[in-house]
Order: structure tokens, then C-alpha cells, then sequence
């Protein structure tokens, strides 16, 4: 987020106390577009930008922007939880998203999309690993990845 956008957010934050965050997107070209139309989805809220069938900057209000009850946001990632989005509006691009995987028969763009509608379909899970030193917790850390790893590998071998 920069220029205008950024400008108006922080402006808003600052004179309406207005709770938001900047993030960058996630992704690069089509593959960005659509992670932001799912986030929009998720959340109750609109993609706005420069593209023609996006909305300008200029037309958007305040129930354009989406709802969540929880975000964390680190460095590297953006959890988003709680999405105030239509149920029906995530139902139908979750299923949009089905039929693009049946159509396309790129093997990069099926797993693209997969990860998008794990993401949709609430298909992710949460794990917080803790300990008393951070050497346990690296530990730990380790043979999650490695359980995880080994299970995303027996689902698809079809074991």
C-alpha cells in the first residue's frame, strides 16, 4: 500500500480512530488479484485499484471495507480470522474456485488455487508450539514440520 491509499488510511487512523492495518499483498499478478478477491469475499469488503473492473479510490465507502474480528500480522504473514463476509458470497467463490481447478490444466495454477481455497474453505489450521527454552521450541517446531511433511506426502501418494 502507498501513495493515495496509504495517505487516506493513516489520515483516517488518526482523525476517525479508525482500526486498520496495511499489509502487503500476498502473491504476484492474476495469482495476487485473486488472493485479494478472496480476502474481500471472506471479509465483506471490495478490491479497489487501478484496474477497470476494480473499484477507483475515489468511490469507495466506509461498508465497502471488510470486517474480520481477529487479525494477527507479523514480519512475513497475515492471519486473518473471523471474516465478517457473506456466507453465501463465500460459498458461490469457493465453488467458482472448484470449477477453475477442473478447468485449468496447469499443474501450478491447480496448486494455487487449492492453497486459495484451502484458505476460503477454512481448510488451515493453527498450531502454537511452545516450550520452556527456545531450543525446545525449535525442537518441536522441527518435528511438526516433519510430521506435517510426512502426512501432505501419504495424502498425496493416496496412502
Amino acid at each position: 500500500v502507498d501513495g493515495e491509499a496509504l495517505s487516506t488510511l493513516v489520515l483516517n487512523r488518526l482523525k476517525v480512530g479508525l482500526q486498520v492495518a496495511a499489509v502487503k499483498a500476498p502473491g504476484f499478478g492474476d495469482n495476487r488479484k485473486n488472493t485479494l478477491r478472496d480476502m474481500a469475499i471472506a471479509t465483506g469488503g471490495v478490491v479497489f485499484g487501478d484496474e477497470a473492473d476494480m473499484y477507483k479510490l475515489e468511490d469507495i465507502q466506509s461498508n465497502d471495507f471488510g470486517r474480520v474480528g481477529e487479525v494477527t500480522i507479523t514480519k512475513d504473514d497475515t492471519l486473518i480470522m473471523k471474516g465478517k463476509g457473506d456466507p453465501a458470497d463465500i460459498e458461490k467463490r469457493i465453488n467458482q474456485i472448484k470449477d477453475d481447478i477442473e478447468m485449468s490444466t496447469s499443474e501450478y495454477e491447480k496448486e494455487k488455487m487449492n492453497e486459495r481455497l484451502a484458505k476460503l474453505s477454512n481448510g488451515i489450521a493453527l498450531l502454537k508450539i511452545g516450550g520452556t527454552s527456545e531450543v525446545e521450541v525449535n525442537e518441536k517446531k522441527d518435528r511438526v514440520t516433519d510430521a506435517l511433511n510426512a502426512t501432505k506426502a501419504a495424502v498425496e501418494e493416496g496412502i
